[in-house]
């Protein structure tokens, strides 16, 4: 007769959940405190218009998060971006993670494309407003657009998050067109990327980071924005970006 054996995942011994945990809560402390500390100092530098002090300082918060949360980035496609200096960097959104990654990892001073709400968050919302990111606020389109022309004119590369929220269920969602929109009016090409991970270790909502965890960022060819229609761009970004996604990929 046929032995039936059930498999069953393996999970961490209680002691090694208990360990991650502290790390964890430990990690997140202090992320926070370099939040805190950070922003202070980036504000301050806003206010001088020393805008190349307050990128460096943005990629070392993003560095010093991922290292303290013992997350693990990978690239692909680096290749895809030599010869641009200004250009949409359109991705899905998954956890505040992609944001550090982007900041710690991806060349150039990138600028953000971001809602109108970040603006009532202490010294975060000044450094925004004053540093060259690009705040959408429907009711005055034409400031969003002066501003991402002045980025496209100081070689900064946008990064738009497509879908406009987080979402970490492992999919892709449908994108806006604001990255097509912003695109189109700055006659920049678009850099679609596929990032992957980072929601299974600091999902929405999350209070507490999961640590040690993997993310990948896999970058695609570069498409062209100029005398391109709106919604047809915004079509073929997100195609591009969902052929990228591999949903069975884990970190």
């Amino acid at each position: 007769m046929a032995n039936h054996v059930e498999a069953r995942p393996l999970r961490p011994a209680a002691p090694v959940r208990l360990l991650k945990f502290v790390w964890g809560a430990a990690a997140t402390v202090l992320s926070v405190m370099y939040t805190v500390v950070m922003a202070l100092m980036a504000a301050l530098l806003a206010a001088l218009g020393m805008h190349r002090g307050v990128s460096a300082l943005s990629r070392a918060w993003g560095w010093l998060i991922i290292r303290t949360c013992g997350v693990t980035v990978e690239i692909e496609g680096l290749e895809h971006l030599r010869g641009l200096k200004s250009y949409v960097l359109v991705t899905n959104h998954q956890s505040f993670f992609d944001i550090f990654a982007i900041l710690a990892f991806m060349p150039g001073d990138i600028r953000f494309v971001a809602k109108k709400e970040l603006l009532r968050i202490p010294l975060i919302g000044y450094t925004l407003r004053n540093n060259g990111h690009i705040v959408i606020d429907r009711q005055r389109g034409g400031k969003s657009i002066r501003r991402a022309l002045e980025a496209a004119r100081g070689s900064y590369p946008i990064c738009v998050f497509a879908e406009g929220h987080r979402f970490n269920d492992n999919s892709v969602h449908p994108f806006n067109e604001g990255a097509a929109w912003i695109a189109i009016a700055t006659k920049l090409p678009c850099v679609p990327m596929a990032i992957m991970g980072s929601g299974a270790f600091f999902p929405r909502k999350a209070m507490v980071v999961i640590p040690g965890g993997r993310m990948k960022m896999k970058i695609r060819p570069p498409i062209p924005a100029e005398g391109a229609e709106r919604a047809a761009l915004t079509r073929t970004l997100e195609e591009t970006v969902r052929a990228a996604f591999d949903p069975a990929w884990h970190g």
